[in-house]
């Protein structure tokens, strides 16, 4: 064998391993591109689930209070009266004050009138001047026509006493007339109770001058009945249907703690507030005893049906935009569905729904600024659907 020999192996065998090391080394190359562009691509699928929003959702809330409607309501009394001034004098004397219990009729007080007393005695003057002027209109008038019978004088002349008997007489109807206008007038000087009832406010006194039509609202005395109280209370307007005359309430008032007082509505203003969305309900309750007092604060519950179903919400979950209220809720696909709505109540911090969602609906607890219909959202508690990480 030539010496040529092992150098020609030396060399084959370098020529291998040269080979053999660029292969590996193109191997490692080639990983750690894959390996680069595995771990963008799950980069890339990272932050694309990042972008995807995480909501919590909950179903709305069955109300246990729907068969219950509580709403404030305003005692008014049954009957009341205000007093006013008739015919302007003095206060003379007032004979009832506040909390006084009065009958029908009963003198609350009386006025002194001396110009009405000066102008009543003048018109009875004037109807005693007209009728002295008729007797003898109707005097003459009977003598001409008796003179008439002998052609004595004309018939012309007869007419004319007989037309001035009548207008005499006429005047003195207008006398009559103004003498009871005055009459009725001073009548007004005692003022009365226009029915059984509790004088509840006084604003005259002794000496005091009343001038009859004087500023408007202004009352000398109010008589009010007690016996029967009307509480009003403004019902909303999902529930006017439920609410019909003849419904059981109970009232209580803030003075009789654990007090709870029967009542029944009696009548509704049949039309609905464009304010507030509600219509007046007056109801109606007894106070025999005098424990609850007109003008005061009540807590009215009205008796609804149990089958009226009522869903609450957080009010966080409501969305108010330019397209009205609406519940933003997750359908198929975990995709939103906004869902118009209107508020039954408003109790702060959760939202009873009178109409626009359904018990099984996903509603969103709070919604992600600028939802929209159709935006795509992960539901919290949910599996992760993007990888732990990535390498580079």
């Amino acid at each position: 064998m030539s010496s040529s020999d092992p150098s020609r192996r030396l060399r084959r065998g370098l020529r291998f391993a040269g080979i053999a090391g660029a292969v590996v080394a193109a191997t490692v190359v080639a990983t750690g591109v894959i390996s680069r562009a595995r771990g963008d691509q799950r980069l890339r699928e990272w932050t694309e689930a990042q972008a995807i929003p995480t909501v919590a959702v909950a179903p709305p809330a069955a109300d246990g209070e729907a068969d219950v409607l509580k709403l404030p309501g305003r005692l008014e009394a049954y009957a009341r009266a205000p007093i006013h001034a008739r015919t302007s004098g003095y206060v003379k004397r007032w004979t009832a004050d506040i909390g006084t219990p009065v009958k029908a009729g009963a003198v609350l007080a009386e006025l002194e009138t001396p110009e009405l007393d000066q102008q009543l005695a003048q018109a009875r003057a004037d109807l005693a001047t007209a009728q002295a002027n008729a007797r003898l209109a109707q005097v003459t008038a009977e003598r001409w026509q008796k003179i008439l019978q002998s052609n004595a004088v004309s018939k012309q002349d007869v007419d004319e006493k007989v037309g001035d008997l009548s207008a005499k007489r006429a005047l003195v109807a207008s006398a009559k007339a103004n003498v009871d206008r005055y009459v009725a007038m001073k009548a007004f000087a005692r003022l009365v109770a226009p029915f059984d009832g509790v004088v509840t406010a006084r604003n005259i006194d002794v000496g005091a001058l009343v001038s009859a039509g004087g500023v408007a609202g202004q009352e000398l005395f109010v008589v009010s009945d007690t016996r029967k109280l009307r509480a009003y209370v403004n019902v909303p307007q999902a529930y006017v249907p439920y609410v019909p005359a003849g419904t059981r309430a109970t009232l209580t008032v803030p003075e009789h703690r654990g007090r709870t007082y029967a009542a029944t509505v009696e009548s509704s203003a049949q039309a609905v507030n464009a304010r507030s969305g509600t219509t007046l309900m007056q109801i109606g309750v007894d106070n025999a005893t005098g424990e609850l007092l007109p003008g005061a604060y009540a807590d009215v519950a009205l008796e609804l049906p149990h089958d009226v179903a009522s869903l609450a919400i957080p009010s966080s979950a409501l969305i108010f935009d330019a397209k009205g209220l609406r519940v933003a809720t997750v359908g198929e696909g975990d995709r939103v569905v906004l869902k118009p709505v209107t508020i039954a109540r408003d109790f702060g911090s959760t939202i009873r729904i009178g109409a626009g969602l359904e018990a099984g609906d996903r509603v969103i607890q709070n919604p992600p600024d600028g939802v929209v219909d159709g935006m795509q959202v992960r539901i919290a508690g949910d599996a992760a659907t993007a990888p732990g990480g990535a390498r580079g």
